[in-house]
């Protein structure tokens, strides 16, 4: 069979807005499905080792489910995705201030960030696979960022069990730019427990410190001798007790990639062994943020099923948290004239 691309409704948003979703379907038989409601990936169906289908992320079946509050289940985060120390920076020698929308700080864009605006979709035409291209014009000022920005963000599901995730942006002022997807994946499927037992493998030598409240210190420390060492893969749940007596109650950490964004390259292996899936993600940033689940509340997903704590992980590809605070880091900045570009393929397999 041929991949195709199906187009069908969401629901509406209060003020009546259609929200659409699309289904990408390549030669192989498995999906994808995303919304226009905040680019979310609500589903993702790809095969165990037994060749059946079943779905990896966490989600709703309805638009009511999103709209009701969510902790980024699948979504589209930015302007900036994780966190900015107090929700200010300073840029070019003017402050801005943001929504303190994380604690003391501020996370994800702030209290509308691009996880809740609607996105334009249009089919896209892709070599080995079926296309959706989502686009938003972000106005200068919105939610506190400077200069008008104009976001594309590409999803791509090939004949090769891979999602890839083309980003880019231009900007009439700088700004700063930190885009990734939010997706919360079970390979064993979604809502059949705690994802500990997932074996996992990150190309990253390092991870940066944080204090109590997430924010990078501005160290950047090797993994070695610490629970953040995945340079040899190991169950998530291995040392995980050991961050339980700290606020994150498990992993919410940024990893250094050993490739430091030059060029996409591989940065983690997943795999679950009952099911035999397995996910590699490969990209071109310098960090990617390991998130297991931890303030998860007890939420009712999709087909019946109860999402408990811990029961999904996030890898977001990434430049570092903070990173506008601290010089040291990888610039985040977007300034007219350049052109913000960045991808990330999820591929997936069995073992």
């Amino acid at each position: 069979m041929a991949a195709k691309i199906t187009k069908s409704n969401f629901g509406k948003l209060p003020d009546g807005t259609a929200i659409e979703q699309y289904t990408l379907t390549n030669s192989k038989g498995a999906f994808c499905k995303i919304i226009t409601y905040g680019g979310i990936v609500t589903e993702l169906q790809v095969p165990d080792k037994t060749g059946k289908l079943g779905d990896v992320v966490l989600g709703f079946d309805t638009l009511d489910g999103y709209l009701k509050g969510h902790p980024y289940f699948g979504t589209i985060t930015g302007r900036f995705a994780n966190r900015i120390a107090k929700g200010k920076f300073t840029l070019d020698g003017k402050t801005y201030s943001l929504a303190t929308n994380n604690g003391p700080n501020h996370l994800h864009g702030g209290l509308k960030g691009f996880d809740k605006v609607v996105w334009k979709a249009a089919t896209d035409t892709a070599k080995d696979g079926a296309a959706v291209k989502l686009t938003y014009t972000s106005p200068d000022g919105e939610e506190g960022y400077p200069g008008t920005l104009n976001v594309t963000v590409t999803y791509i599901w090939t004949d090769k069990n891979e999602l890839r995730i083309d980003y880019e942006a231009t900007a009439d002022k700088a700004t700063p730019v930190n885009l990734t997807n939010h997706s919360y994946f079970n390979l064993a499927g979604a809502g059949s427990g705690d994802v500990f037992g997932h074996e996992l493998m990150l190309t990253a030598g390092n991870f940066t410190p944080t204090d109590d409240t997430l924010i990078p210190t501005g160290e950047i420390k090797a993994v070695q001798g610490t629970p953040m060492d995945f340079t040899k893969a190991k169950a998530i749940g291995k040392e995980v007790r050991a961050l339980f007596d700290q606020p994150h109650r498990g992993y919410d950490h940024n990893f250094v990639l050993d490739n430091k964004g030059k060029g996409i390259a591989l940065a983690a292996r997943v795999s679950e062994p009952k099911s035999g899936r397995v996910m590699e993600i490969s990209t071109d940033e310098p960090a990617i943020q390991l998130y297991t689940g931890n303030y998860v509340e007890e939420t009712h997903g999709k087909a019946g099923q109860v999402y408990q704590r811990h029961g999904g992980f996030c890898l977001e590809t990434q430049h570092f948290p903070d990173s506008v605070n601290h010089p040291n880091f990888p610039s985040t900045i977007l300034r007219p004239g350049q052109e913000y570009r960045t991808t990330t393929i999820h591929r997936f397999s069995v073992i």
